[in-house]
C-alpha cells in the first residue's frame, strides 16, 4: 500500500480525450459499463461486450475512478454512527449513506442470513462507484440533489447498451447510462431495484434504495460473503476487473480497520485528472461534461434528445445479434405456491417445493435451469441424498424440487432456488424439522418395583412410547425422580440412578427410545431412606407416565 499512496487509479479511459468525458462524467468514481483498458498486467483487459450474459455486471462496466485509501488508519476505529467526527476527512462516511449501508446490511440478515454481507463492502463499493454519493450530497430522505450519471454506453470508447428504460432513469432514450450513488444500469435495477426506505418507490438515486439493491445484487447465487472466494466472486460480478476488484478490497479492508460519521455534504470527493474540478460542487449541481479548452474534436456521445456536439458524428456500430424476444427473457424467479415446510425429524416433508421461471412480460419461461440448494445446519437431503439438484422448468414455466427428506437435526434450515448461472435474486424458502413425538408412553409390565435400603432394584423399568397408535421410534425421553404434591420437583433423597463417574443423579435427558419404541432405563439405586417414591418419564410431545418405586427392608 505504501508504494501506492497518493496514486489515483482510473480504467476504461484509453486516450486523454476519453478520460476527459468520463472526468466530466462523474470525477468522483464512474459506474462500471466501458471498455477496460490493460493496465500492463496482461490479464486485465476485458470488454463489457465480453461478460457472459447471464453473469453481466451491475453497471455494465464503466470507468471508475477513485483514490486509494490513507496510510493512516481512523483515529476511532469502531462502526458506530455515534463516533465523534475524528480522524482523517477522508476516512469519514457521510451520515445518510453510513445509515444506508447499515441499514442493508441488517435487512439482508433478516432475509439472507447465510449471505452474511458486510456494510463494509457496500461502503467500499459506494466509495469507488461515486465518492459515496459525492461525499453525501443527499436529502433528507437519502435522495441525492442531482442524478449521478455514468458516461452514455453507446460503444465509442465504452460498452454498447441501447436503452432499456426510455431515459426514465438516466435522461437518454438512445441508450443507457449508470445511474445513482451504486452506478446501477436501468436494465439491471428494474430487475435489482429496491425499496431501502420504505416510500413506495424503487429510485436508483437514494442511497437507501440503491444500497439495499447492491447487497441483495451481491448475495445472489448462494454466495457467503465471509467467504473469500465468494466476496472477490460478488464484486467482480459487480465490475468485471481485477483492478475494479484491488480498489474495492483495499477500501473494503480500510473501512473494516475503522471509520467515523462526517456531516452529509462533507465527504471527501477524489479530485479529477487533469487539475479539473468537481462537476458537482454544490447541492443540486448537475453533472455538465464539457468539452476540453483547445479546439479539437470533442469525443463526447450523442446527448439525450438526439443531439451531438461532435463535428463527425461516429459511425454506429450494429449489435453482433439481435436482443433476445421479452417473451425470451428471463427476468426473475417467483414462489410457485409452496407452501409451509415442516416435518418431523426421520420423516418426509409433505410439502414440495416448487418455483417458477418468468419473462420479461411477466409470463411462464420455459427451459430455465433452475439449481435448488439446501443451506444451514441441517442433515435434511433431498431425495437420494442430494443437498443440491438442478432441474429444468416446463412448458408452464414451472420446476418442482425433488421430495425433501428430514433428517436427525432439528431446527430452522433454508433452501435456495436460483437461475443456474444467472446473477438473479434466488427464491428463499425456510424449513422446519421438528423432533419426533410420542402421545402415549407406559410400562411394558407391571411388576412391583422394589429394593432394600442401600442396595439396587432388581428389576429394571422397560417403557413403550407411540404415536397415534404407532411405534414411536427415536423420541426424546426424560426420566425424573420426583416429589409428591400438586407442582412436584426433583427428589433429593430416595431412588436415584448413576452417571458415567459413578455420581448420584435423579434426572436422565439424552435418552431416547428404540426402533420399536422402547425403551430401557439404566440400574436404579436406593438409598438408606425407606419409603415409596415416584420416577416420572416424559416424552417430546408431552406424554408422560409415573410409576412407583418403593424402599424398604426385606420380610422377617
Amino acid at each position: 500500500m505504501a508504494a501506492q499512496f497518493g496514486r489515483r487509479l482510473r480504467r476504461g479511459a484509453t486516450t486523454t480525450a476519453v478520460a476527459a468525458v468520463a472526468v466530466a462524467a462523474l470525477s468522483a468514481s464512474q459506474g462500471p459499463g466501458a471498455v477496460l483498458a490493460s493496465d500492463g498486467g496482461g490479464g486485465d483487459q476485458r470488454t463489457a461486450g465480453s461478460v457472459p450474459s447471464d453473469d453481466s455486471a451491475a453497471t455494465g462496466n464503466s470507468p471508475y475512478y477513485t483514490d486509494l485509501p490513507p496510510l493512516v488508519t481512523p483515529n476511532k476505529p469502531g462502526a458506530s454512527t455515534n463516533l465523534p467526527i475524528t480522524g482523517t476527512a477522508e476516512s469519514g462516511i457521510p451520515a445518510s449513506v453510513l445509515a444506508a449501508y447499515k441499514k442493508a446490511q441488517q435487512s439482508i440478515a433478516s432475509s439472507d442470513a447465510a449471505c452474511r454481507l458486510p456494510w463494509q463492502l457496500l461502503a467500499a463499493i459506494g466509495k469507488v462507484e461515486s465518492g459515496q454519493a459525492r461525499g453525501g450530497r443527499v436529502d433528507a430522505n437519502g435522495t441525492t440533489f442531482s442524478p449521478i450519471l455514468g458516461p452514455v454506453l453507446n460503444g465509442q470508447g465504452f460498452a454498447m447498451i441501447k436503452d432499456t428504460d426510455n431515459g426514465a432513469y438516466d435522461g437518454d432514450s438512445t441508450h443507457d447510462r449508470a445511474v445513482g450513488p451504486m452506478q446501477f444500469i436501468p436494465s439491471t435495477w428494474a430487475t435489482w431495484g429496491q425499496d431501502g426506505n420504505n416510500d413506495g418507490r424503487k429510485d436508483p438515486n437514494n442511497i437507501y434504495d440503491a444500497a439495499l439493491a447492491a447487497g441483495h445484487y451481491l448475495c445472489a447465487g448462494s454466495r457467503d460473503l465471509a467467504l473469500a472466494a465468494d466476496l472477490d466472486r460478488a464484486v467482480l460480478s459487480y465490475n468485471h476487473s481485477n483492478e475494479y476488484l484491488r480498489t474495492v478490497r483495499s477500501w473494503f479492508d480500510y473501512y473494516k480497520r475503522g471509520t467515523h460519521e462526517v456531516p452529509d455534504g462533507t465527504g471527501v470527493v477524489p479530485p479529477p485528472l487533469d487539475g479539473g474540478s468537481d462537476p458537482s460542487p454544490n447541492p443540486g449541481t448537475s453533472p455538465s461534461p464539457t468539452a476540453p479548452a483547445k479546439p479539437k474534436p470533442d469525443p463526447e456521445p450523442s446527448k439525450p434528445g438526439g443531439g451531438s456536439t461532435d463535428p463527425k458524428p461516429p459511425t454506429p456500430t450494429p449489435p453482433a445479434t439481435q436482443p433476445p424476444k421479452p417473451s425470451q427473457t428471463l427476468a426473475g424467479m417467483e414462489n410457485a405456491g409452496t407452501g409451509a415446510l415442516t416435518a418431523t425429524a426421520g420423516d418426509a416433508f409433505a410439502e414440495r417445493i416448487k418455483v417458477r421461471a418468468k419473462n420479461s412480460l411477466g409470463g411462464p419461461l420455459a427451459k430455465v435451469s433452475v439449481t435448488f440448494t439446501i443451506a444451514g445446519g441441517t442433515d435434511a437431503r433431498f431425495e437420494g441424498g442430494k443437498s443440491a439438484v438442478t432441474l429444468t422448468t416446463g412448458s408452464d414455466g414451472t420446476v418442482t424440487a425433488p421430495v425433501l427428506q428430514a433428517g436427525e437435526a432439528t431446527g430452522k434450515f433454508t433452501v435456495r432456488a436460483i437461475a443456474t448461472g444467472r446473477s438473479l435474486p434466488a427464491v428463499v424458502y425456510t424449513a422446519t424439522v421438528t423432533a419426533r413425538q410420542a402421545d402415549a408412553i407406559a410400562r411394558t409390565d407391571d411388576k412391583a418395583l422394589t429394593a432394600a435400603p442401600g442396595a439396587e432394584f432388581a428389576d429394571a423399568v422397560e417403557v413403550k412410547a407411540t404415536y397415534k397408535g404407532a411405534i414411536a421410534s427415536g423420541v426424546a425421553v426424560t426420566a425424573t425422580m420426583i416429589t409428591d404434591g400438586d407442582t412436584p420437583a426433583e427428589n433429593d433423597k430416595g431412588p436415584y440412578f448413576k452417571d458415567a463417574d459413578g455420581n448420584t443423579v435423579r434426572t436422565l435427558t439424552e435418552l431416547k427410545t428404540g426402533a420399536d419404541g422402547t425403551l430401557l432405563l439404566p440400574k436404579i439405586y436406593a438409598d438408606d431412606t425407606a419409603g415409596t417414591y415416584k420416577l416420572r418419564l416424559t416424552t417430546e410431545g408431552g406424554a408422560t407416565v409415573v410409576i412407583e418405586l418403593t424402599v424398604e427392608a426385606p420380610a422377617a
